[in-house]
């Protein structure tokens, strides 16, 4: 028994992916989803709206009822935009695991979420879901939805993300620190960092140690940047590696805005020493970081164990209110 964490784990099989010779994917995985419900008997109301055909991306939006039943001059809630991990790989915003996270979200916070879905790779290759996020952005600054302009306060707006959504968040927002005037009245205060996924060439310590992790083992960390990659990128490309000039530079654009970010990780994550990385560079570049680092957890803990979920839900609920003063 003891040789059998010896051998080498197939990421392919792991996350039950077959590559086929056209460079698309057959997902074999059965990913429960669910359907947007107007049920009033529920907490939150979840809608999906089309952000562009051609693309075939959309968003599903939660609003909890307490916005409805309130008296009319109630403020208006934050807005976050979520977006879905998953190695920009596999599933969607419909998938039950984030339906549910984003709507214990939207009620506990409380907020409208609008929770992003995005093109997946290696059919849609980055820079497809950054691309994908900005536009996300703009088509809901002026959206006449009526849940957004009678109860989402575009002034107080966080991009938010866990794994690879967290990855999408980051570049997302570094790239419209140029822009933010075009997104008005749309205001970014804040980043929501949930075990972001950066790449390198250079291992870190947590990959080199938890290499065989089960729930996040390095070879599908790997499989998943080769996949959403441009082909023939490597890992220090500038879609997978923050430390890339490109973004670098654009820092202190962040901490110029005034914008927040709340980086958050879990210690048996092999992503956790590039999480604390981005901690350091944040700072050096004199932007306000919150940090919620938890030693114990793995990879996506907070969708199986909903302890975890609400614990973190939390700490986002403290972060938004203490942000908007």
């Amino acid at each position: 028994m003891s040789h059998q964490h010896q051998l080498p784990i197939d990421p392919y099989k792991h996350l039950d992916l077959v590559l086929n010779p056209n460079g698309t994917l057959t997902r074999l995985r059965y990913i429960p989803s669910s359907l947007p419900s107007s049920d009033p008997t529920l907490p939150v109301l979840t809608k999906d709206i089309i952000i562009n055909q051609q693309n075939n991306t959309s968003l599903r939006l939660f609003l909890p009822q307490t916005a409805l039943s309130s008296n009319p001059n109630h403020q208006k809630l934050p807005l976050i935009f979520f977006f879905h991990g998953s190695g920009f790989i596999v599933t969607s915003a419909a998938s039950t695991m984030f339906h549910d996270f984003c709507s214990a979200m939207s009620a506990a916070v409380p907020a409208v979420v609008a929770s992003v879905d995005y093109r997946l790779a290696p059919e849609h290759r980055l820079p497809a879901a950054y691309d994908d996020a900005v536009e996300a952005l703009e088509f809901l600054r002026n959206n006449p939805d009526e849940w957004l302009t009678k109860h989402a306060d575009m002034g107080n707006c966080y991009i938010m993300g866990n794994s690879a959504g967290a990855t999408i968040a980051y570049f997302a927002g570094l790239r419209v620190t140029d822009t933010v005037r075009d997104l008005e009245p749309l205001k970014i205060r804040g980043l929501i960092l949930r075990q972001v996924f950066f790449g390198g060439v250079q291992r870190s310590e947590s990959e080199v140690r938890l290499e065989n992790n089960e729930s996040f083992p390095l070879c599908v960390s790997d499989l998943a940047w080769e996949l959403a990659l441009p082909v023939g990128a490597d890992r220090d490309h500038e879609y997978a590696n923050p430390r890339a000039e490109k973004w670098v530079g654009k820092l202190g654009r962040v901490r110029d805005l005034g914008w927040r970010v709340l980086v958050s990780g879990n210690g048996g994550d092999i992503l956790i020493d590039r999480e604390k990385e981005l901690v350091e560079m944040l700072k050096e570049k004199g932007v306000e970081v919150v940090t919620d680092f938890d030693e114990e957890g793995g990879h996506g803990v907070e969708y199986g164990d909903e302890s975890k979920a609400k614990q973190f839900i939390q700490v986002v609920k403290h972060f938004v209110s203490s942000t908007h003063v």
